[in-house]
């Protein structure tokens, strides 16, 4: 799941019983995210992409770190042993579990549909408030992040692309 300030990017749900392997990541990369931007986002690619993502295997891989070098994008740094502080985790699924708490669903493909229904259906400026907690500092635990991110991007109007997972 890729998105930035405007909103979703890319939703792509892994088959039950598949793990998400250094290749299969950098495969979405290329495949998907590369093209979703391009069609999504005209302009933003020959500005540059800031990618930021945990520190999962996945995404450390060298068929990963070989494939961001190829379509000339940068990582936003995440820092070591912080699996819990991506943007996403707190201030974009706490929501989506609240709306989909109590649901009885009887298929994957209904799960699917309810979580594309609720993403499709927030206003861009759900994405852009998401991004502003971040970049603002909204978790004190960010700031290091934050900094980082003050540093490498100026400002919420001369953003080049910054997409989170």
């Amino acid at each position: 799941f890729f998105w930035d300030v405007k909103g979703v990017l890319l939703l792509d749900f892994l088959e039950r019983n598949h793990t998400i392997t250094g290749q299969h990541y950098s495969d979405q990369l290329e495949e998907q995210l590369h093209p979703s931007i391009r069609s999504k986002r005209r302009g933003l690619l020959s500005k540059g992409v800031v990618l930021q993502h945990d520190n999962a295997r996945a995404h450390t891989a060298n068929v990963t770190s070989s494939t961001i070098t190829k379509l000339g994008w940068e990582v936003l740094a995440h820092p070591p042993y912080s699996p819990d502080l991506a943007p996403s985790d707190y201030h974009l699924f706490g929501p989506l579990k609240d709306h989909l708490g109590g649901i009885k669903f009887d298929t994957d493909e209904d799960v699917k549909n309810a979580v594309q229904k609720w993403l499709h259906t927030m206003p861009e400026t759900f994405f852009l408030q998401v991004f502003e907690h971040f970049q603002c500092g909204g978790k004190s635990a960010l700031k290091s992040r934050v900094t980082m991110l003050k540093n490498r991007v100026s400002g919420i109007c001369e953003l080049r692309s910054v997409f989170f997972i």
